[in-house]
């Protein structure tokens, strides 16, 4: 005997999500598999920032007798959410987008892709820029006599955190976007409020980045260029209340 839930029924709705959120696991999972045979090679590339500026006769060190294993799969496993990221948030959209308006749908679609080029760009920021300014850095101001080794666990953790700060920040005109979009705030509001905005970037730099001036110069600086285009940017975006308002006006001519 089938059972059959009307999509349209709570029960529906969870069954869909359900679906939906395992065909995100697959996806990871497939990913995940093609990718796991270049494990040792995607580490090696991200552990290329560090070991260019390394001392000669140096090298990472594995502290963990399973880290030369682990450490390389766990960074596929990100690797491969992160790959699959454009298929998730295509499972999201679909999920949510029968419960949109037309001009939601029209708004929210380039938020969507936007938010995820986005966070792929502070990822690349990261990598391409800061990595080799910081390590070279830090490997440079290392006193006399000690010798530069650093674990692979350690440094697999510490850039998939600095990853994650970049990536995160790089969403900040995506915020700023939907807040004035919702009607949480206005976009002379936040002009306003740009000093404090200022001085809130670096305190999220701290917070978000290791304890050196350096990385959180180097992230709050970003934030608050990226809070510029989204402010820019905020006055193509009518408030959502003026938008309902346009749509019954044209609903009822």
């Amino acid at each position: 005997m089938s059972f059959n839930a009307n999509p349209d029924s709570l029960l529906g709705h969870l069954i869909e999500l359900r679906n939906r959120l395992l065909r995100c696991v697959v996806a990871v999972i497939i990913v995940f598999a093609c990718l796991a045979a270049f494990a040792q090679e995607i580490y090696h590339i991200l552990a290329q920032p560090l070991m260019a500026v390394l001392p000669e006769n140096s090298s990472m060190i594995a502290t963990d007798v399973a880290a030369p294993f682990f450490a390389p799969f766990k960074l596929t496993f990100i690797v491969a959410i992160c790959v699959a990221i454009p298929y998730i948030l295509l499972q999201v959209w679909q999920f949510i987008a029968p419960a949109l308006y037309s001009r939601e749908k029209r708004l929210m679609a380039p938020l969507v892709i936007s938010s995820t080029l986005l966070f792929y760009s502070g990822i690349a920021f990261a990598y391409f820029i800061v990595f080799p300014i910081i390590f070279g850095f830090f490997t440079s101001v290392a006193p006399e006599g000690v010798t530069v080794a650093t674990d692979i666990s350690n440094y697999l953790d510490f850039v998939l955190k600095l990853f994650f700060a970049f990536g995160l920040s790089f969403e900040i005109p995506v915020a700023i976007l939907l807040m004035v979009w919702t009607g949480v705030t206005t976009r002379a509001e936040l002009a306003e409020k740009r000093p404090y905005i200022v001085v809130g970037a670096f305190i999220l730099g701290m917070m978000l980045t290791p304890p050196d001036v350096l990385s959180q110069t180097l992230l709050a600086v970003p934030m608050w260029l990226l809070f510029e285009l989204g402010l820019a940017l905020s006055r193509f975006y009518q408030p959502a209340t003026t938008e309902k308002t346009e749509e019954k006006q044209e609903d009822s001519l």
